[in-house]
C-alpha cells in the first residue's frame, strides 16, 4: 500500500433493517500510518472497520485502498491484504501452535514464525506454561484440553495477526480483557513491529489512542472530528470531552 485507505461518501445500514448505521462517512488514512477510531458505544465504529475488512459493502459511496474501489478487488486477494482481531475473537479448540499459526495458514508448520509472533503479542510465556508447550490442546472440546482466561486468548487472537503477511491490521478492542498497562505496552510492539504495515484500531483507553498519528471521532453514525491528539485536544470538541473525563479519574 502507497496511498493509503479513503472512505468516500459512505452509507450503510444492516441487511433487512431501515436504520442508517453509518452517514456520508469521507476520511483519509495514509498509508502505513497508525489510526485510532473513537467513539461512545453505539456509534458505527465496529461498523466502520467491517467495511474495511470488506465484512459488508456500503450501500452508499464507497472504500478505496490505493485508488481502488474495495468492491473491484478478489475476495482471496483482499483477505490476504488485510489481517483482523475484533473483540469477539475465533477460540479454537485445537493446539496452541494452531491457534497462532491460523493467522497465516502458509505458516501453519513453521514453529519459529509462529513463536515470534507469539512472543511479539505477550502470547509465549503464556504458552511456555502449558503442559505440552505449543502443542497443548486448548479450550474443553477434548478431555485434555486446558482453557484460558479471557485475557489469555487474547494474546493468542493477537499473535495470529503479528503472524499475517497482511499490509493492514484492523484491531477492533481485542484487548478488552487487558488491563491499561498491559493494553498500552501491546500498543507499543504494534506501532513497533507495523512499521510498514497501516494500523487501524479502536479503544476506548486515551492513553493507547494519543498514540495514534491519526484519531478519527465518530458520533452518531457520522466522522465528526479527524486529527492527532493535540490537534483534537486544541480544537475543545468531542475528543477533548472524552479524553479529559477519562483523564480526570486518574487525577
Amino acid at each position: 500500500m502507497t496511498r493509503g485507505i479513503a472512505f468516500r461518501n459512505v452509507s450503510f445500514k444492516y441487511p433487512g433493517t431501515d436504520k442508517w448505521i453509518l452517514r456520508d462517512v469521507s476520511f483519509e488514512v495514509p498509508a502505513r500510518s497508525k489510526v485510532a477510531i473513537v467513539g461512545e458505544n453505539g456509534a458505527g465504529k465496529t461498523t466502520l472497520v467491517k467495511l474495511l475488512a470488506r465484512l459488508y459493502d456500503p450501500v452508499e459511496g464507497e472504500v478505496r485502498f490505493d485508488g481502488r474501489d474495495l468492491r473491484e478487488y478478489d475476495l482471496s486477494e483482499l483477505r490476504g491484504d488485510v489481517a483482523v482481531v475484533f473483540q469477539d475473537f475465533f477460540r479454537y479448540d485445537l493446539s496452541a501452535a494452531d491457534n497462532v499459526g491460523f493467522g497465516e495458514v502458509r505458516a501453519l508448520d513453521d514453529r519459529d514464525r509462529i513463536e515470534a509472533a507469539a512472543k511479539q503479542a505477550g502470547a509465549h510465556d503464556i504458552i511456555e506454561a502449558l503442559p505440552n508447550g505449543y502443542d497443548t490442546v486448548l479450550g474443553r472440546t477434548f478431555d485434555e484440553g486446558v482453557d484460558l482466561s479471557g485475557g489469555e486468548w487474547q494474546h493468542l487472537a493477537i499473535s495470529r495477526a503479528f503472524l499475517s503477511d497482511a499490509q493492514i491490521l484492523i484491531l477492533d478492542e481485542p484487548t478488552a480483557a487487558l488491563d491499561a498497562f498491559r493494553e498500552h505496552r501491546l500498543y507499543e510492539q504494534v506501532a513497533e513491529l507495523s512499521m510498514n504495515k497501516t494500523v487501524v484500531f479502536i479503544s476506548h483507553r486515551f492513553s493507547t489512542v494519543r498514540m495514534a498519528d491519526l484519531i478519527v471521532v465518530v458520533e452518531g453514525g457520522h466522522v465528526t472530528e479527524v486529527g492527532d491528539h493535540d490537534a483534537l485536544i486544541a480544537r475543545d470538541g468531542k475528543y477533548a470531552k472524552m479524553f479529559n473525563t477519562q483523564a480526570a479519574r486518574y487525577r
